[in-house]
């Protein structure tokens, strides 16, 4: 298959042509067809294997050879200056550096066209968007919280969405974002095309985009939650206090030039950084608490080689794209094993060899049995001489947990036993 014989329109070829793009990936073959027939899909892949293209290309072919729609519904009709400019198409991520990229990539696919790209997420300035969506935006790239501030101050209208897509699905419908995700939905046509896309999907997930799409054809290119094979993955077993002094170790002794480094908690991510500058390797962290300008600059410093390691929590395991990038640690386990997954998808993209390494303290192993159950395979483990982990250490913090746990239940029993002789001193 090529993407002449997809018959798209000569424009997008152009485009396609000039961005270096030969033939399309396996997503991308069973996805694309779908998605010009006007199915809604469902489509699971790892990451870096093109799934951006896949929702993008038959978008904008379909937004290129379909009319608009003329009239709002009856029940939404509005003056244009209550409802908002109309848009056509609507993406959804749950992050801003993937908005960001989609809108990079969702750009260059349009370039000789007359469709118009416009992206709204936190962090930066509204007046800047309204006007680049006042232009006349057909697609709309934004995150949940910041497109539903443009719906409330009715800078932009949803009314007229011909098609919906879910990027990284599968923690666009975690719980945190399903409400916003429902008051988005609420405010579309019912008859509109739906497409998610995501490397992993949840039976939770699942379910619950069945409850959403209509009729979905399913397209999983690889088993659901899989690691990408050009990934080489290793686990560090070591003592919680000395991970830091680890990965100094690692990068300085094996010369690693361009890591990204996975913590669990902002602080966390600030700290690392902090201890990785006085080992003298130069470092820099992104997380929520930072401006978008910040965490651009971070982002730019990384690309450009100018800092050797980028630390960031998870709101950066989705939408980060780093050309070549060979090195991917999990400083701390993450919370769901499905994150994992995502987190090494960052390294290993388009075929390339990647490495993803695991600090891993023993009272983090039930995490990591967790991702091998997801994974359905085991991850090699390696202690290193001289950091090899203490086994009293967890075994002493499980014996003070236990006493704390027992001084906790002897002071509850005790404020009993006062209460009970109050109550008989009332007597």
């Amino acid at each position: 298959m090529s993407f002449e014989s997809l018959n798209f329109h000569p424009n997008l070829l152009n485009a396609l042509v000039e961005l270096g793009y030969s033939s399309p990936t396996d997503v991308q073959k069973q996805a694309i067809p779908l998605a010009l027939k006007g199915e809604d899909v469902m489509a699971g892949a790892q990451t870096g294997t093109g799934k951006t293209a896949a929702f993008s290309l038959p978008l904008l072919q379909r937004l290129l050879t379909l009319p608009a729609q003329s009239e709002q519904s009856a029940e939404s009709s509005t003056d244009s200056k209550a409802s908002g400019h109309p848009i056509r198409a609507l993406i959804l991520t749950p992050t801003r550096e993937l908005a960001q990229q989609v809108f990079d990539s969702m750009s260059a696919y349009a370039k000789h066209t007359d469709l118009k790209v416009a992206v709204a997420y936190g962090g930066t300035s509204m007046n800047v968007q309204v006007k680049a969506i006042n232009a006349g935006a057909d697609i709309l790239v934004a995150t949940p919280g910041r497109l539903l501030d443009h719906v409330f101050n009715r800078s932009v209208s949803l009314t007229e969405v011909e098609t919906f897509v879910l990027d990284e699905a599968d923690r666009m419908l975690d719980m945190g974002f399903i409400v916003d995700i429902q008051r988005i939905m609420e405010r579309m046509p019912d008859e509109r095309q739906t497409l998610f896309f995501s490397a992993t999907f949840s039976k939770q997930v699942k379910k619950l985009a069945f409850d959403i799409l209509t009729e979905p054809k399913m397209v999983e290119v690889t088993p659901a939650n899989t690691a990408a094979e050009t990934v080489e993955q290793m686990v560090y077993p070591v003592d919680k206090h000395r991970k830091a002094e680890l990965l100094a170790y690692l990068i300085g002794s094996r010369n690693w030039q361009q890591v990204l480094v996975f913590t669990k908690t902002k602080q966390g991510s600030d700290k690392l950084a902090k201890d990785l500058g006085l080992d003298g390797i130069k470092a820099v962290s992104i997380n929520g608490d930072k401006s978008q300008g910040a965490r651009q600059r971070a982002l730019d410093e990384f690309k450009s080689g100018k800092v050797r390691v980028l630390v960031a929590t998870d709101v950066a395991a989705r939408g980060l794209d780093i050309e070549q990038l060979g090195y991917v640690v999990n400083f701390d386990m993450p919370y769901k094993a499905e994150d994992y997954v995502h987190r090494i998808g960052r390294t290993g993209r388009a075929g390339m060899t990647g490495h993803a390494i695991t600090l891993m303290s023993l009272d983090e192993e039930w995490a990591l049995k967790a991702i091998e159950e997801l994974l359905d395979t085991r991850i090699p483990q390696q202690w290193l001489e001289g950091y090899e982990p203490d086994p009293t250490l967890i075994e002493t913090q499980s014996v003070h947990r236990g006493a704390a746990a027992e001084k906790r239940r002897a002071k509850a029993k005790s404020r009993i036993h006062q209460n009970r002789g109050k109550h008989v001193r009332r007597r």
